[in-house]
């Protein structure tokens, strides 16, 4: 099943804000997965959908080889560049999930946080994830749950998107135990761990401001509207957040799943 249309919008709607400034929102599943995954000096690893480097940076802090690759040029060119600012040592390279440009059993280390899941082919990402990891080598993928959180804010974009190709998958799926082990299961022996990273803010208006700034999908989709269109989205969204609201500000639970495996 090919999807060539969507990932050549999605390689640039990705990269189209600053995306830098969005990891630091969702920190405590950044180190979680790090943690989880376990890295020792040396070992060779891959981040998939690395976005600007976030998860790549912190496992190269730990003195693993890394590797980090992304379909969107813009996001590799950003984590190139943070990279030397904080003199790492990562290689970086422009690549699809669904098909990445590595013998078979390459790494000792795969992971993925909240990347691959947006790659349309499920099967595909999870026969990649598999063929790349050696024997005895060892999978963590941070996911985003289906049950509320981060797809209760997409479902609030959703009325203004396109609806998605026939045959893509959702990435909330595989935020579902069930769904990793029947994708990753044949291949991995896996287990799960979860966690919560909310989205904090002072307001609505200010999460709107950081994702229609940030987030490629939220910043491309606002821009592709009429100004009409573009401010019901503008207050449905601000509304939405503005639903979460505590004392101290905003905080919307976001669940996430865990996913770590160990290669047949």
């Amino acid at each position: 099943m090919a999807f060539d249309e969507l990932k050549k919008k999605q390689s640039v709607m990705w990269g189209t804000g600053p995306y830098e400034r969005l990891p630091q929102h969702y920190e405590p599943l950044l180190d979680h997965l790090a943690d989880a995954i376990s890295v020792q000096p040396g070992e060779r690893v891959l981040d998939v959908a690395t976005g600007t480097g976030a998860l790549a940076s912190r496992l190269a802090r730990r003195g693993a080889k890394v590797t980090g690759i992304d379909l969107a040029p813009a996001l590799i060119d950003t984590a190139k560049r943070l990279a030397d600012e904080e003199d790492l040592t990562i290689e970086y390279e422009v690549g699809d999930a669904e098909n990445l440009p590595y013998p078979d059993g390459s790494f000792d280390v795969v992971v993925s946080n909240v990347g691959a899941i947006f790659a349309p082919d499920h099967e595909a990402v999870a026969r990649e994830l598999a063929r790349v990891t050696r024997s005895g080598g060892r999978l963590g993928m941070g996911n985003w749950s289906p049950d509320g959180g981060v797809v209760d804010m997409f479902k609030v974009m959703a009325k203004y998107m396109p609806p998605p190709p026939a045959g893509a998958g959702s990435a909330f799926a595989w935020g579902a135990r069930n769904y990793a082990e029947k994708m990753l299961g044949d291949a991995f022996d896996l287990r799960f761990e979860e966690g919560d990273a909310p989205q904090t803010g002072t307001s609505g208006e200010e999460v709107w401001e950081l994702f229609s700034t940030v987030y490629g999908p939220t910043r491309t989709l606002a821009a592709a509207l009429d100004d009409e269109r573009r401010e019901q989205l503008h207050s449905d969204f601000a509304g939405f957040f503005e639903g979460y609201r505590t004392p101290e500000g905003i905080h919307q639970p976001r669940g996430y799943l865990i996913v770590l495996g160990t290669r047949r």
